[in-house]
């Protein structure tokens, strides 16, 4: 029998003895493929100066003319470094929130306490972004919460989200407060996994609490860490467009316009379908291209990886 053969044969009996849950595979790979494969192919829009009267089909080929237009326009680099340095400073600040969230929580002792700080860290990740971008802008009005106490400090208050220079800040600030705990979860379900019976031991020898959190905690953490590390570093461009269109104006365009939100503006208001698509693939190309990095770095330094 060859080797086709063998493995038509294990498949075929695998999936006899496996039926349910191949079945239950199948609403999975079918929103994959209808939601993320089958909008790959109007990426071809992003070389064609797509008419809608004509399809994507039917439109005129024009190459790589919409990147070059974007690549030579005054908002490329704008875009670019405002969509680099906020991802790069959410990924600074926010990343290591909920590790150390993590691991405070994991050292309170106390179950009762410990069950309320995880319900009121994980109730900002369940309201919606509306409310969330609605709370961000009463408080940093001129005359909301935030303001107030400043001036009470004897500070002047200011309309925060008419500065361009405090966009990426309360962004960040209010992107720990809204996913720290949620995150967190994820983080404490792999403490529980760690081996008990290694504090333990540690205890007999005298190790004291942050020892055992330097040299078991951490380390147990680590693969978990990576791996969210990875999948970070493949979204590290895409930074949600919906939050930022709901907190930025003309104003801080300076500071605030990411390419998620260019695309939005040029595709959906401005109707440049082919030329949106265009800077879109761009990102998504930006995207893989780290993705990949990061998983091969990982995989040589740690040998922790997605693949």
């Amino acid at each position: 029998m060859g080797k086709r053969q063998k493995l038509r044969s294990r498949l075929i009996r695998d999936f006899k003895l496996n039926k349910y849950l191949y079945l239950m595979m199948v609403p999975v790979i079918a929103y994959y493929l209808v939601f993320f494969y089958g909008p790959m192919y109007g990426a071809l829009i992003a070389f064609k100066d797509y008419s809608p009267m004509k399809g994507i089909l039917g439109s005129d080929w024009v190459g790589l003319k919409h990147f070059e237009d974007f690549f030579g326009s005054f908002y490329f680099l704008r875009v670019l470094k405002n969509t680099i340095l906020i991802s790069l400073y959410t990924l600074l600040f926010e990343f290591p929130a909920p590790i150390l969230l993590a691991l405070l929580i994991n050292e309170v002792r106390r179950k009762k306490f410990k069950r309320v700080v995880q319900t009121i860290t994980y109730m900002p990740y369940f309201i919606s972004l509306v409310v969330i971008c609605g709370i961000i802008t009463d408080f940093t009005n001129a005359d909301g919460l935030l303001n107030r106490l400043f001036v009470f400090l004897g500070y002047d208050g200011q309309a925060m989200l008419q500065k361009p220079e405090l966009f990426r800040p309360i962004y960040v600030l209010s992107e720990i407060w809204q996913r720290i705990g949620w995150e967190s979860i994820i983080y404490i379900a792999a403490l529980m996994s760690i081996d008990l019976e290694q504090y333990e031991a540690a205890r007999m020898d005298g190790a004291s609490r942050l020892k055992q959190m330097i040299y078991i905690t951490l380390p147990g953490l680590l693969p978990t860490i990576m791996i969210m590390f990875i999948l970070r570093m493949g979204n590290l461009l895409n930074v949600g467009f919906e939050k930022i269109i709901l907190l930025y104006n003309p104003v801080t365009y300076e500071t605030a316009d990411v390419i998620s939100s260019f695309v939005y503006r040029k595709g959906l208001l401005e109707f440049g379908w082919s030329y949106s698509s265009a800077v879109g693939l761009f990102n998504s190309v930006i995207n893989l291209v780290l993705l990949i990095t990061a998983n091969t770095l990982s995989r040589r330094a740690t040998q922790n990886s997605l693949w």
